[in-house]
């Protein structure tokens, strides 16, 4: 009858300490926690400290989360997941949710939070692509900045020199700042 813990962020600027906090408060010993970096867009099986937690949880045990967004971004991940512990006797807590998926009531707010946190990330999503079209229309010019082709033209004309006087490919990309495979692709098309 172990309690376990699962915390995940999505990239390393973000700090897992909140969550780290609330499990050891809540019982968790540091030692069983599994922690994850990575986004909570991929499935709950394709993150590897979710699938260590799976395969070392064993019935009876009790895993417990932060919040129940933890465990996915999307209904059906958070909901596999947590049928998937539950069918091994595995049981779920969520300390800021105060969720017990055992019971009809923790099925419900379960199912509805999982629910307002999708909704969440999807608001999110159509806001950052509408700034970005807003931006686009507004003019401003995403990825690399155009090079100028008498700049690569001068950079081309050293670079081939140099080869003529014995360079490597890499030696002489080198002394323009490129790469070996800049240095062949402008290359090639300035052969076209």
């Amino acid at each position: 009858m172990r309690l376990l813990g699962y915390t995940r962020v999505s990239t390393t600027s973000q700090d897992p300490q909140l969550q780290l906090d609330a499990l050891v408060s809540a019982g968790v010993e540091q030692r069983d926690i599994f922690s994850d970096v990575v986004s909570g867009s991929r499935k709950a099986v394709d993150r590897p400290a979710m699938n260590h937690l799976l395969d070392y949880a064993a019935s009876g045990d009790t895993v417990v989360v932060w919040r129940v967004d933890r465990l996915g971004r999307s209904l059906i991940d958070v909901l596999n997941t947590v049928n998937d512990l539950q069918d091994k006797g595995i049981k779920i807590r969520s300390i800021q949710d105060g969720i017990d998926p055992a019971t009809t009531t923790g099925k419900l707010m379960l199912n509805m939070l999982a629910t307002l946190a999708e909704y969440e990330r999807e608001l999110i999503t159509e806001r950052v692509n509408a700034g970005i079209a807003a931006a686009k229309q507004a003019g401003t010019q995403f990825g690399r900045p155009p090079v100028n082709p008498d700049v690569i033209a001068e950079k081309l004309a050293v670079a081939t020199e140099a080869r003529s006087k014995g360079k490597t490919a890499a030696e002489a990309a080198k002394l323009v700042g490129w790469s070996r495979a800049t240095l062949y692709r402008h290359t090639k098309q300035s052969d076209e």
